[in-house]
């Protein structure tokens, strides 16, 4: 049998790596806990929520300031497999940062198959350039802006670390400070054969252009690529060989596994201000 990707033969090989729900006991647990956590942010932390950041209704982000002035900043893109969840699941990323001083801003994205990951990559990049010119009206420093996310967001992340920002945007060629990506997919190509493809809808275009770990640039911001330990081979994979693409261009980065953590708990580290990633980003916000 000729493989579909790699050494896998079928969709159900593929479909065992890259759908972390399949291992839970209950698959609604995750999104459960960050439904409850995200809503005890925004009814203990002051926020602003549903910003418009661009002319579509899905094109809003929520920022949560800190308390002090000129705060560094934190950009946060969501997971979901670019076809679920919104910003709304996601305000518990500000648990753990707004005490250590550190403005979180959440972005909201429209989603597949109503519109392409191509589309998905603009927003979220308009998402960046306006949080860079606009931060500063809501306390930020737009000077000292991180980015990071989760999933599809990890994948959206290293998408906008490709992003040639002096000239498409006119911002400084690399604005962000430091990235952190969390069980992010950076080579798209065994999606299209395992149970996301009727909802993402990927080609050979798509893939071309939306996976980067073949298109990485040089680019003065340090990252941590990262996965939870108890993640498939796969998801390791994927982060293993992003971090060697990114460091063979002459980038700095680091690479490991966040343990005791699956698919899901690897976020947590977020509500927590005592976590490796919280102090992470406030060492590189500094």
């Amino acid at each position: 049998m000729t493989p579909l990707y790699r050494a896998f033969e079928t969709q159900a090989q593929l479909d065992a790596q890259y759908n972390p729900s399949l291992k839970l006991a209950d698959a609604s647990a995750p999104g459960q806990h960050y439904a409850r956590q995200s809503e005890a942010a925004r009814s203990q932390l002051r926020c602003l929520l549903d910003v418009p950041y661009g002319p579509t209704r899905a094109e809003t982000l929520d920022i949560f300031p800190a308390s002090v002035p000129n705060a560094p900043v934190f950009v946060f893109l969501h997971g979901g497999y670019w076809r679920a969840l919104s910003s709304k699941e996601f305000s518990c990323i500000a648990l753990g940062l707004q005490p250590l001083g550190i403005t979180t801003v959440v972005v909201n994205y429209a989603l597949c198959p109503s519109v392409t990951i191509d589309e998905i990559t603009r927003q979220v990049r308009s998402a960046i350039a306006w949080t860079y010119r606009h931060i500063a009206d809501h306390g930020g420093d737009p000077h000292r802006v991180a980015l990071g996310g989760h999933s599809a967001g990890g994948h959206l992340s290293a998408m906008c670390l490709q992003t040639p920002w002096a000239e498409d945007y006119g911002l400084p060629q690399d604005p962000l400070l430091a990235a952190v990506l969390v069980s992010g997919i950076y080579d798209l190509a065994p999606l299209r054969y395992c149970y996301l493809q009727p909802m993402i809808q990927l080609d050979d275009g798509v893939i071309r252009r939306q996976s980067p770990m073949f298109s990485v640039r040089p680019c003065r911001t340090p990252i941590w690529v990262n996965w939870g330990a108890e993640e498939s081979t796969e998801f390791a994979r994927q982060a293993s060989s992003f971090h060697a693409a990114w460091l063979q261009t002459g980038n700095t980065g680091e690479l490991s596994a966040l343990p005791d953590a699956d698919h899901f708990r690897g976020l947590h580290g977020f509500e927590h201000s005592d976590s490796r990633l919280c102090q992470w980003l406030l060492e590189k916000l500094a």
